[in-house]
């Protein structure tokens, strides 16, 4: 079976020769199979070519998505910035504010008296703190309710919490609990989006399940700016925002440290 062979005459007319040509029979086997190779080839490729040809039409739509998502980051940012400018303003009308002035003297004669001592004024200390701090302050500005604090990792192992769990309506203002430097403003699975704060003498602050990140990777951040907006993402089943203080590696419960603020 492997010597037969096909014979191809070509014959041209008005020509009185003929040509032939032998082949081996595996060639036409080739042959045949190449044919139906390509054939399925094209059969794909149609079979392909609309549901990529829609995809290609999709392309400029989700361009023009992304481009408005970016406008308002950017819109939200600037409102942040905004926010802590107008905290600022605030504490420095409370630091104006604060002097008491002395009382008036009562209407009528009165008798040669030494004039009255004026006390010093006293001036409140400002809310926040300047450059990096400990984490002090309450990371929320709006009220919010503890629904889980912290779980202790048990010697023989079961459920652990970290931190604690703070409900908060979805797209309230997450502020820096102290001043610091972000180490990361990323995606966790677990975490969902979240920040991760470096403070002096040691402390870590972590701010989990956001839906906008307002910070990135190596910024500055004081106390009382904010870093985020809270939201549900990540392993959540609800809005609120996970929060988290370490020191030197190993969490602490936050509430012996910051206590929610009026």
């Amino acid at each position: 079976m492997s010597g037969r062979r096909v014979t191809v005459v070509i014959h041209v007319d008005g020509d009185l020769a003929s040509r032939q040509y032998r082949l081996p029979l595996w060639v036409f086997d080739v042959g045949r199979w190449g044919a139906v190779v390509v054939v399925l080839l094209v059969v794909l490729f149609f079979a392909f070519a609309e549901p990529l040809a829609q995809a290609a039409a999709r392309v400029p739509g989700l361009e023009r998505e992304v481009a408005r998502l970016d406008e308002e980051n950017a819109r939200v940012a600037r409102l942040a910035t905004e926010l802590n400018h107008a905290e600022a303003h605030y504490q420095e009308l409370r630091d104006l504010l604060s002097p008491r002035a002395p009382t008036a003297p009562l209407p009528g004669p009165e008798p040669m008296r030494a004039p009255p001592v004026v006390a010093s004024p006293v001036v409140s200390p400002p809310r926040y703190e300047t450059g990096p701090s400990a984490p002090t302050h309450w990371p929320l500005a709006v009220a919010g309710f503890v629904t889980r604090g912290q779980v202790a990792r048990p010697d023989s192992g079961g459920e652990t919490h970290a931190g604690i769990d703070i409900a908060v309506p979805l797209g309230s203002a997450v502020r820096a609990a102290g001043g610091g430097l972000v180490e990361t403003a990323g995606m966790d699975s677990a975490y969902g989006l979240y920040v991760l704060v470096r403070h002096p003498n040691g402390y870590e602050t972590l701010y989990g399940h956001a839906s906008r990140l307002l910070v990135h990777d190596g910024d500055s951040v004081t106390a009382g700016q904010v870093i985020a907006l809270s939201g549900n993402s990540g392993r959540s089943t609800a809005p609120h925002l996970h929060f988290e203080i370490r020191r030197d590696g190993a969490a602490i419960d936050p509430l012996t440290l910051v206590a929610q603020e009026n």
